[in-house]
């Protein structure tokens, strides 16, 4: 089955689809990634009440791993490999950026403005991964080197500030 644009219909026909369009939120006319990465922040929140810094590290390479087989399987039915409306790497790298931050809504705010500009910047060698390497990984990869240059400059700006 090959659809070339996303609708409820669409989501709710397989789990893959729903988890990897961030259950809904990736169904966005405008920004979808941004709105991903928007349903990132109260998940991480709920999740971080239950699980250690190091459980979340865990949740998240396993999410990681999960989302290269779930955001295959949609773009392989939807016969485009990075969908923009696939938003579970977005999901994925901001809880792994959030992971680092100070748990502050200023802190948050900052994490969550560098992740997308990162993300969508794309500059080198993020921009290479994205042509270059495709299906379920490419889409994770790209968001979690994102992630990591997102982390790197929180880091920086927290050094500078203190």
């Amino acid at each position: 089955m090959i659809i070339l644009s996303a609708n409820w219909q669409f989501i709710i026909r397989h789990p893959a689809h729903f988890i990897a369009f961030g259950f809904g939120a990736g169904l966005a006319p405008k920004a979808p990634g941004t709105w991903g990465t928007l349903v990132a922040l109260p998940l991480y929140y709920g999740l971080m009440l239950w699980l250690s810094q190091p459980q979340m590290l865990i949740l998240i390479a396993l999410a990681f791993v999960i989302g290269i087989g779930i955001c295959d399987v949609t773009g392989k039915n939807l016969g485009i490999s990075d969908y923009g409306g696939i938003v579970w790497d977005e999901i994925v790298a901001m809880w792994l950026v959030l992971v680092f931050a100070p748990v502050q809504p200023v802190w948050w705010a900052v994490a969550f403005g560098l992740f997308r500009l990162f993300d969508i910047w794309k500059p080198f060698p993020i921009s290479w991964f994205d042509t270059h390497v495709k299906n379920g990984f490419g889409v994770m990869l790209d968001d979690l080197l994102a992630a990591l240059f997102a982390i790197g400059s929180l880091y920086v700006m927290l050094w500078v500030l203190k």
